[in-house]
């Protein structure tokens, strides 16, 4: 983790925990057009599962800007230990379950 990562207070990965065992913690998301999730660090591998897709941007607590289109039905695997937060740019809801695993 970065300097600055210290220097902010982090959110939550998602609005609320939908599911969880020994295993596994599934996040539900929702971002309206023009909405931002707030700076939050994944201390998990996670999968992201677009239940409705959206053009989301995330923004790494460095200032680096990642254009990440989610499409209905995708689905992407990250490793742990991003800071970043998301904003949604586009003009359609964005919905999504978060699965990470412990």
């Amino acid at each position: 983790m970065t300097e600055l990562a210290h220097d902010v207070e982090l959110g939550p990965v998602g609005q609320e925990i939908v599911y969880e065992n020994d295993r596994v913690r599934v996040w539900h998301i929702r971002l309206e057009p023009g909405e931002r999730q707030p700076l939050h660090r994944h201390d998990h591998p996670y999968l992201v599962v677009a239940i409705q897709g959206a053009k989301n941007v995330v923004q790494t607590v460095d200032g680096t800007r990642i254009d990440a289109d989610e499409p209905t039905g995708g689905v992407v695997y990250r490793d742990p230990g991003a800071v970043h937060m998301l904003t949604n740019v586009g003009d359609t809801t964005y919905l999504a379950r978060l699965v990470e695993l412990k």
